[in-house]
Parts: structure tokens; C-alpha cells; sequence
């Protein structure tokens, strides 16, 4: 039995025109079919909304409409994780592989979710835990990936990992990305490594700009748990990034644990999702120009 939505947070940078045109047309819509729509109060007053709280609308809401590109919905999934409201994203963005919905399409495939006919995917979590030498604890939640990087210009880093207690590899380079399969298709591709179908129980370990070239990304369980300790080099500290949000910096007394998390997202996608075309209309695979003609 599917779920019913009644109460639909609408999520998004309203001061950009293109996500305020079209959340003002989905406020209209959803408020014309007996809805209830909420979205913070800084954009609330803008179109029929009733105002909540940020830090309480994934509790009040059955449904989260994220409009933007992916870091909308990194941005809506942070909100989500504790109460797994499930998510569906608007593309108004670039690249968008986690906000599927075209805005040409949104009102119809949104009538139809709102009609039962939706299918839901469950995304995994990865959880940073940061030990710092000063005694300070902090545990962060990824849905895309994990990054150590250098804090600063200057010279690489070097740092070892370890899988589950067992040393993997010493590393020299510009840093490290742990991804989820959804975080297969970000910044982990970038730096050459493989895209993960999103239903493995997977993450991939991806060096980036890594000073030998045998030093290569690996896909490993996301059961298994990964260890992170930098070298000391003077006075060199790296910084540590989660979704992209900086935690601060990261020195060679300190420890980065990355696991799986107890918490999943969900997606809510409407009929007709195909993960694989996402993948060949955005990377633009079998469109190759040399037969065009033929």
C-alpha cells in the first residue's frame, strides 16, 4: 500500500528564478489539490505556504520536493536523515542524477505520485566519525561521500588507510574520497573512479591526484569499516568534508572512521525512472558525433 502525502515541504534556493518559478507552480498545484504545503519562513511568505521551521520540517512533512540541482537534494537529505521522509527532486540544476523530475514534466509526474503511482529506492549512508587528539569527538552523515583533502596550497599528503582493522595501502596525494553508490556519479567520478549501481551494498575508495599510478580506486563492502590516519609532515594539516561541508581541520594525531550508517534516504521517483537512461542522457553515452550521419 503506498504511502499517503498530504503535508509537502517545498525545498530550494527561492532567490534563484529558475527554482522560484517553478515552486511557486508546484505551491499552486498542491494547494488547488487539497494539500498542505510548508516550507521555511524565509520563503514561505513568497507563495501559499505555511511557514515551519527549517530544523522541523522533515517531522511535519510526508513528502520533501527538492528544486535544484544535487546539492539541493544533499541539502534536503541532511534534513530527512533522521526521520526518512522520502525526497523527490526537481531538476533545476546541471548534471542532476538525484534530481530526476524535469520541470516540463514535474506536474504530471508529481499528479501521478500523488496518486500512488511512484516507486521508492533506498539510498545508503555512510557515517564520518572524527576523533580529534584533543579529545573531541564528531560523527557527521554523507548520503554522496567523505573527503580528505589538503587544507591548504603546497605539498601533498600522505596518510594510510586501513579496511576493518587491516592496513590497505600508505597514500601520497592531494587526498581521499569514500562514496556511496549515489556518490559514485560526484566527485568520485571526477577523479576516475567507477560508477556504482545504486542498489549495492558498496562504497568506492578513490585517491585523488595520487603520486603513483598503482595507487587505483577500489570497491569494497559497505559492511567493512574504513580507517584514515594522516602522516606528520611538519606543519602540513588536511581538512575533512562531508557532502561537502568542511569539518574543520584534520591533522596526523587525529582519526577518520568511515561506516555505514544505521539511517538510509529515500527517493521517491514516478513512473517511467531509468536509472540507466539518467546515466546515457547525462553523460551522453551512445551519442557519439562520428555516426550521426550514418
Amino acid at each position: 500500500m503506498t504511502q499517503p502525502f498530504n503535508t509537502i515541504a517545498l525545498v530550494g534556493r527561492f532567490e534563484d528564478e529558475r527554482v522560484a518559478e517553478p515552486m511557486e507552480a508546484l505551491a499552486r498545484f498542491l494547494t488547488k489539490v487539497g494539500k498542505t504545503v510548508i516550507a521555511n519562513p524565509g520563503i514561505a511568505r513568497e507563495f501559499a505556504a505555511r511557514a515551519v521551521e527549517e530544523s522541523a520540517i522533515a517531522a511535519e512533512a510526508d513528502l520533501i520536493i527538492a528544486v535544484g540541482g544535487d546539492g539541493t537534494m544533499l541539502y534536503a537529505a541532511k534534513m530527512a536523515r533522521h526521520v526518512d521522509v522520502p525526497l523527490l527532486g526537481v531538476n533545476r540544476g546541471r548534471l542532476g542524477f538525484l534530481t530526476d523530475v524535469l520541470p516540463s514534466e514535474m506536474l504530471a509526474s508529481l499528479a501521478r505520485v500523488l496518486q500512488g503511482e511512484y516507486s521508492r529506492e533506498s539510498r545508503l549512508l555512510l557515517d564520518a566519525h572524527i576523533e580529534s587528539s584533543d579529545g573531541r569527538s564528531r560523527r557527521e552523515s554523507a548520503l554522496n561521500d567523505i573527503v580528505l583533502q589538503r587544507a591548504q596550497g603546497g605539498r601533498m599528503l600522505a596518510f594510510d588507510t586501513r579496511i576493518d582493522g587491516k592496513p590497505l595501502n600508505s597514500h601520497a596525494g592531494d587526498g581521499l574520497i569514500v562514496a556511496t553508490p549515489t556518490g559514485s556519479t560526484a566527485y568520485a567520478l571526477s577523479c576516475g573512479g567507477p560508477i556504482i549501481e545504486p542498489s549495492l551494498n558498496a562504497v568506492v575508495i578513490v585517491p585523488v591526484c595520487p603520486h603513483t599510478l598503482s595507487d587505483r580506486p577500489i570497491v569494497i563492502s559497505a559492511n567493512l569499516q574504513i580507517e584514515v590516519v594522516l602522516h606528520a609532515q611538519g606543519n602540513i594539516m588536511a581538512e575533512v568534508t562531508v557532502d561537502g561541508v568542511s569539518q574543520g581541520q584534520f591533522g596526523p594525531d587525529d582519526k577518520l572512521t568511515v561506516s555505514r550508517s544505521m539511517q538510509q534516504i529515500t527517493l521517491i521517483h514516478p513512473p517511467g525512472y531509468d536509472f540507466y537512461e539518467i546515466l546515457r542522457s547525462k553523460l551522453h553515452w551512445g551519442h557519439d558525433s562520428r555516426f550521426a550521419n550514418s
